[in-house]
């Protein structure tokens, strides 16, 4: 093997080669150990890969044990969160949080070393991966955040946004639909500061890649856009390093293709579908220890390797602090916008944010609530500069396009809104990297019933807190002739399944505007905020009860009559007119009707019990729930005794006002269940 030099100190050639060898086993060797002990998990990739994940660490990634979060870190994906044990021991030897007895505790309750990486449980963990494909983009929302907030900071002389997303990436990222779509989106953007290392052992679980995977990935990437280097011997550090070199000088995204073989060094698994998903035995781990003379003791580490590590640490220490003057010496001469700089990057939202919210006056033909989106977020984007966002082509239709505003393309990145093109998938999971990223509040945009398309990175954004924001409009059937194609019916239901997801059906303009002042302060966690197409009445706020009950999930809209309340009726969105003028018919009557608008189940749910006791008394058992979408969760509103007014079917093709008293969402079936409820009206005395 060739002498292996850097800016560094040289040791001789057998020295150095031999360190070098000692760290890459003892990455495998941890790995595998841990593996072991749980008795479960994946060995084939920490050891496969092992050599590619020390080049990198060692010699290119620029990040601080000491202060994980230095926001001009280089980031670090682990795409095949399966892997996850190649990342652990990383972060241990490294000197990141993490203990020796949370590397033996894999996989166990409790533990900071899960199955697959989570990001906020573990220090060092940029992002939380495992569905293949999701970190892979993750990674390209990390790069458009990284050369968004470049073009707006860096001034000539003061370079202070600088630095690289990097990743391992595996056959199966590659081949989901997710990784294309990203793939595509980079290209075109010219990503220049993303560098992705494939390990390409071509074993999938099911065996050889020849059964399902047979392109040149190759020619796919370098049609995307992307440079592409291959790498022999996904073993030979020099040429790693090499290659990892000329991408840092490409303009492109660059996809390091490396050929390793899974479970490198398992005697009898090693490049067979057996070495990935499985703790590798007693017997051929001693055997793969005593092949390069390796300490039988399990999670052995020698004291120079430790070390060797700890080079990592004082290399990012020191650049961390080197950054640090750097950054007072661009306050110096730009104090204005290294303030700006810095209350992004601590998450700090700009003072007086919330007197930008427009307020609707009262309409009775009123707006559509993704036109009032589209006003609210138009009069936010002048006060929140780190807003960000798009569409997955459907800018129109969504409201979402910034109207002073431009695009973010590879010559204008500083522009605030994406072009996502038609790849909802990868539009989410790129949203998520922007809000991992830090500096950038990102929110995206598609057709409520795509939503399904996306809905794994939804999920992750919500196991993970990241605040990310949905937009979702065409919210119903009442969106008429496109037809059930285009119709969502189960799709409140399924997002309100996601724990952590916060879901807010606005009914009017004013709610719209408090569900976005929600969205903006909401930082713990992705907000979902579900539109109309169809225009509905802006509300009399002196008539009914202010649109900040919103905060509180349901609130009560007026209550109908003198005393306790007979019947309450319950909506959300679109169908709350509904509920008002039936209501209103119910009182005119002499029935005495409780009107409910519940935007959001989650946020009902977090308020106390005395608060929900208040809008919904459990001693008032009539209740008529009303919402276009399937029934499926209603049932813990209403209580046994009420009445959920739902959809059962999917839609059809017909214009939204008569497919809305098609499907019964209409006054008069609303006032047939609330007669039939109450048992109060005669046969001669039916509302008319």
């Amino acid at each position: 093997m060739v002498e292996f030099v850097h800016n560094v100190r040289k040791d001789s050639t057998r020295m150095a080669q031999t360190l070098q060898e000692r760290a890459i086993n003892t990455i495998r060797f941890l790995s595998v150990d841990a593996v072991q002990k749980a008795s479960s998990g994946h060995p084939g990739l920490p050891m496969g890969v092992a050599a590619i994940a020390y080049t990198l660490w060692m010699w290119h990634l620029r990040v601080n044990p000491a202060n994980p979060r230095w926001c001009n870190r280089d980031r670090f994906i682990l795409s095949g969160g399966h892997g996850s044990m190649l990342l652990y021991s990383l972060l241990h030897l490294s000197g990141f949080n993490l203990t020796l007895e949370d590397i033996k505790n894999f996989r166990q309750w409790g533990s900071r070393t899960p199955g697959h990486p989570e990001y906020g449980l573990t220090s060092g963990v940029e992002t939380t991966t495992g569905p293949l494909g999701q970190g892979f983009t993750n990674g390209v929302g990390m790069a458009i955040a990284e050369a968004h907030l470049s073009a707006l900071f860096n001034r000539p002389g003061h370079t202070v946004v600088d630095h690289f997303t990097y990743g391992i990436v595996t056959d199966g990222d590659l081949m989901e639909g997710v990784a294309s779509e990203a793939a595509s989106l980079a290209g075109h953007l010219k990503l220049g500061k993303l560098i992705y290392l494939y390990d390409d052992n071509r074993i999938s679980i099911d065996g050889s890649t020849d059964l399902s995977f047979t392109e040149d990935r190759a020619a796919r990437f370098r049609a995307y856009g992307w440079h592409v280097s291959n790498v022999v011997d996904g073993n030979d550090v020099e040429a790693i390093d090499k290659a990892i070199k000329k991408a840092k000088k490409d303009a492109r995204p660059s996809l390091i293709i490396c050929r390793t073989q899974i479970g490198k060094g398992l005697p009898t698994k090693q490049g067979t579908a057996k070495a990935h998903g499985e703790p590798a035995g007693e017997q051929e781990i001693a055997a793969a220890k005593a092949a390069v003379n390796w300490s039988v003791e399990p999670f052995f580490i020698a004291q120079d390797v430790r070390d060797h590590f700890h080079e990592i640490a004082k290399r990012g220490g020191k650049m961390d602090s080197q950054w640090q003057k750097k950054m007072a010496a661009y306050e110096k001469e730009f104090p204005v916008l290294a303030s700006e700089l810095e209350r992004r990057l601590n998450g700090q939202l700009p003072d007086g944010w919330e007197q930008a919210l427009p307020q609707f006056d009262p309409d009775p033909v009123g707006m559509a609530t993704r036109a009032a989106s589209g006003k609210v977020i138009n009069a936010l984007a002048g006060a929140i500069p780190e807003m960000v966002g798009g569409s997955a082509d459907l800018t129109p239709s969504n409201n979402t396009w910034m109207a002073n505003e431009h695009a973010f393309q590879a010559d204008t990145p500083e522009g605030r809104y994406i072009h996502f093109g038609v790849r909802e998938h990868a539009m989410g999971a790129v949203i998520n990297g922007m809000a991992l990223h830090g500096g950038i509040i990102p929110y995206g945009a598609t057709f409520l019933v795509f939503s399904d398309y996306m809905r794994p990175a939804i999920r992750l954004s919500a196991l993970s807190h990241m605040p990310s924001i949905w937009i979702y409009t065409h919210d119903s059937i009442g969106l008429g002739e496109d037809g059930p194609t285009h119709q969502p019916v189960e799709h409140l239901a399924a997002l309100r399944a996601i724990p952590n997801l916060v879901v807010i059906r606005p009914a009017d303009a004013n709610e719209t505007s408090e569900a976005w002042r929600y969205a903006i302060a909401h930082r713990d966690g992705p907000t979902t905020l579900v539109f109309s197409r169809q225009a509905l009445p802006v509300l009399d706020r002196q008539i009914y009860a202010s649109a900040e009950g919103l905060w509180k999930g349901a609130y009560i809209l007026k209550d109908l009559g003198v005393g306790r309340p007979q019947l309450i009726l319950i909506a959300s969105g679109s169908e709350v007119p509904l509920i008002i003028e039936a209501g209103n018919r119910l009182a005119a009557q002499g029935v005495n009707v409780r009107l409910v608008s519940m935007p959001s189940w989650e946020l009902f749910s977090s308020q106390p019990q005395h608060y929900r006791d208040a809008v919904l008394p459990p001693d008032v058992p009539a209740r008529i729930a009303i919402e276009a979408g399937v029934a499926q969760g209603w049932e813990k509103w209403v209580g046994d005794k009420g009445r959920i007014i739902s959809m059962t079917s999917f839609g059809a093709s017909a214009p939204g006002d008569k497919l809305m008293q098609e499907f019964g969402f209409s006054v008069p079936n609303l006032l047939s269940i609330a007669e039939q409820m109450i048992g109060f009206l005669q046969d001669d005395q039916r509302i008319p």
